[in-house]
């Protein structure tokens, strides 16, 4: 078994806004979601063979929550920058997990991200 793809809720005013924000701050490529479910209802893009899927909900995060998704980066650093530059508040993650350096974000919509680096097994 293996994930295919991670959804996550904009509110309906949003998805381009959204399609910006994933496509600048993180340099996601979109890719075609299929016909039936309409471009204007969401936004799909890779992720070297895996995918983040967008989709419009009404009230779509307003309630703070600790569900994220995580991205695995080769450099954290460069990733870390690349958000300060888009404007994204960076925050600290705690508490520390071994063989895992991490931060999070929250995208312009409320949906919490953690970015992080495998550098090792877990102890």
């Amino acid at each position: 078994m293996r994930l295919h793809h991670v959804s996550i809720p904009v509110g309906p005013e949003e998805l381009d806004e959204a399609r910006a924000f994933y496509s600048g701050a993180f340099g996601l490529q979109e890719v075609p979601s299929p016909a039936t479910l309409g471009p204007q209802r969401v936004a799909w893009f890779d992720m070297g063979g895996r995918e983040l899927h967008l989709f419009i909900e009404d009230g779509a995060n307003l309630t703070p929550s600790g569900r994220h998704l995580a991205f695995e980066v080769d450099d954290l650093e460069a990733a870390r920058q690349r958000l300060i530059k888009h404007g994204v508040d960076i925050e600290v993650a705690d508490p520390e997990i071994y063989n895992r350096p991490r931060f999070f974000c929250h995208d312009p919509f409320g949906n919490r991200i953690e970015v992080t680096r495998i550098v090792g097994p877990y102890q």
